[in-house]
């Protein structure tokens, strides 16, 4: 199964022109955690999820791939 948490976190970063550091500095997690988790090396826990989602303004579900751009439910 693709880590569709990867996929979006790492389009959100690429869309946004945010770095990872930038991002990580903002959330409070390491460079490193963001990093990881844009490759898909680890899955980020439920409160970083939540701050993810939160500084992007986008929804948790969409960030599980539980839904799509529209806010669509994808299953």
């Amino acid at each position: 199964m693709k880590n569709l948490f990867a996929v979006r976190l790492s389009e959100l970063l690429k869309e946004s022109g945010i770095s990872k550091r930038a991002l990580a500095a903002a959330i409070g997690v390491s460079a490193m955690s963001v990093s990881d988790w844009s490759r898909g090396n680890i899955q980020p826990t439920a409160e970083n999820i939540f701050l993810v989602a939160e500084y992007f303004h986008v929804s948790a579900d969409y960030l599980l791939g539980l839904e799509d751009e529209s806010g669509a439910k994808s299953f």
